[in-house]
C-alpha cells in the first residue's frame, strides 16, 4: 500500500480571546479538509499577547485533533503566507500528514536520543526559552545527537520565560501527556532521513570592512585584530579619523559605533560569501563597549583567537537581496514540474524580532518577498523570534527558512 503524498494546510487569526482566536483557525483549517487529512504532526505559533492562553489553546487543539503531536513557540509576532502580525493577539497554524514513523517529539521530560532503537535524528526543529542557562551548549548537544548536524528553529520572546510548544499524544500513560507548554530548555521535533526538507539561512546585514582574524582576546573583548589594536581598526574601518577631538568624537565617531554590528564566524568557517557578503555560518553580534585605554572592543558573544569577525551595519538592500537569493536556492532543490515526490509542500519560516515589514519598508513586506519568490502556494508559519536557529549556533538579525518535499 502505498504512502499519501505529504500535504500541508494552514491558518492563521487575531483576536483577543485565546479560545476563539483558535476557533477562527480551526474553522479555516476545516473548510481545508483538515477532518480528512488525517493530520500527525501539527506547528502552532502565538503572539506574546496570546502566551498567557497557550494551555488553553494546546488543550482545544488536543480536543479537536486528539491523535496530532504539537510543536511551536512564542514569537514577538507570528507569520503566514503574506501577513506578519506584530504587537498583537494571533496564532498561525499548520497541520501536516507525515507518516508518524518519520518523525519524534522531544522535551524536558521526553529528551532526544541519536538513536532509539532502530530510530535515528536525521535533523531537528527546535524551539527554545532564551532564558536558559548554557542555551548555545544545549543546542549544540543537541545537533550532535543528530546524524547531519542540522537543527532549525528560534529562541521564544518573553520578558522573564520564553514559553514553547510540545506534545506527544501518543505517551505511554496519560501522566506522560503534559500541557505541551513548557519553560526553560529545549523542545522540538526530529525528522529520519526519509523527511525531505531544505534549509536555509538569510542574513540582515552587510560587512563594512575587511574580514579580520582575532589574535587577542579575553571572554568577549577583543583587544588585537590581525595584530593591530581592535579599536583602531574598528575606526579605521568606519572611515573615522584616528585623531579626533572629543567634541567631534562624539558628533561623527559615537553615532556610527552605536549602528555598528559584528559578524563572527568561528576559525574554519566562511565569514564572507563571495567575498562581500556575510555567509550563512556567519553570526551577528552586537558591540556592548569600548576600551579605550587598551584598545578593546566588546561585543555579545565570548570569542577566542583565530575567530573570524567583519565589522558591518544592518541594510535593507542587501537583506532583500539575500532572502531572493535563498528562495532561488531552495526553489531549485525542488522541480514544481516534476512528480509529487519532488515538489515543495511545506514552509517553516522563522524571523528576528528586529525584521518583518518595519524593517523591509512596509507591513507584510518580508512575507511579500518570499511569496514572490518562493511561491503562494506553499503554506508557510512561522514566528518572529528572540534568535534563530540554525545548523548548532543562535543567530541574530536573520531569518531561518525551511522547506518540506512532499
Amino acid at each position: 500500500m502505498s504512502t499519501p503524498a505529504l500535504r500541508f494546510l494552514h491558518a492563521h487569526a487575531t483576536h483577543p480571546r485565546p479560545e476563539l482566536a483558535l476557533e477562527l483557525v480551526w474553522a479555516q483549517l476545516v473548510s481545508q479538509g483538515a477532518l480528512q487529512l488525517e493530520a500527525t504532526l501539527g506547528w502552532c505559533y502565538l503572539t506574546d499577547e496570546l502566551s498567557d492562553g497557550a494551555e488553553v489553546i494546546m488543550a482545544s487543539l488536543r480536543q479537536h485533533l486528539p491523535h496530532v503531536a504539537w510543536v511551536g513557540g512564542v514569537g514577538a509576532g507570528v507569520l503566514s503566507n503574506r501577513v506578519e502580525y506584530m504587537d498583537e493577539p494571533a496564532l498561525a497554524v499548520m497541520l501536516s500528514n507525515m507518516p508518524a514513523r518519520d518523525f519524534r517529539i522531544f522535551h524536558g521530560r521526553q529528551p532526544l536520543t541519536s538513536r532509539q532503537g532502530q530510530w535515528h535524528a536525521h535533523t531537528a526543529q527546535v524551539h527554545a526559552d532564551g532564558h536558559s542557562p548554557d542555551l548555545p551548549e544545549l543546542i549544540m548537544e543537541l545537533a550532535a545527537r543528530t546524524t547531519t548536524g542540522l537543527v532549525f528553529g528560534g529562541v521564544s520572546v518573553g520578558q522573564a520565560q520564553g514559553r514553547h510548544l510540545a506534545l506527544d499524544p501518543h505517551a505511554n500513560t496519560p501522566e506522560d501527556v503534559p500541557s505541551g507548554v513548557w519553560q526553560g530548555g529545549l523542545s522540538g521535533v526530529a525528522f529520519s532521513e526519509r523527511v525531505r526538507l531544505v534549509s536555509r539561512v538569510t542574513q540582515g546585514c552587510e560587512p563594512l570592512g575587511p574580514r579580520r582574524e582575532i589574535t587577542g582576546a579575553y571572554r568577549n573583548v577583543i583587544y588585537e585584530l590581525d595584530g593591530l589594536p581592535a579599536l583602531t581598526c574598528l575606526l579605521r574601518d568606519l572611515g573615522v579619523p584616528a585623531n579626533m577631538t572629543d567634541a567631534d568624537w562624539l558628533e561623527e565617531a559615537l553615532p556610527k559605533v552605536r549602528t555598528t554590528l559584528v559578524g563572527l564566524t568561528d576559525a574554519n568557517s566562511d565569514l564572507l560569501s563571495h567575498g562581500q557578503h556575510f555567509g550563512a555560518d556567519t553570526r551577528v553580534r552586537h558591540l556592548v563597549g569600548l576600551d579605550p585605554s587598551r584598545s578593546g572592543v566588546a561585543i555579545s558573544e565570548v570569542v577566542e583567537p583565530g575567530m573570524q569577525l567583519a565589522f558591518g551595519h544592518r541594510q535593507v538592500q542587501a537583506a532583500r537581496q539575500d532572502l531572493v537569493r535563498i528562495c532561488a536556492e531552495i526553489r531549485e532543490e525542488f522541480d514544481p514540474t516534476a512528480q509529487a515526490s519532488n515538489k515543495a509542500a511545506g514552509a517553516i519560516y522563522i524571523s528576528c524580532t528586529g525584521r518583518g515589514g518595519p524593517h523591509f519598508g512596509s507591513p507584510n513586506a518580508e512575507m511579500e518577498i518570499i511569496a514572490r519568490a518562493l511561491g503562494d502556494d506553499i503554506p508557510l508559519v512561522g514566528m518572529f523570534a528572540a534568535g534563530e536557529i540554525a545548523r548548532h549556533h543562535i543567530y541574530g538579525y536573520t531569518g531561518v527558512l525551511t522547506v518540506f518535499g512532499s
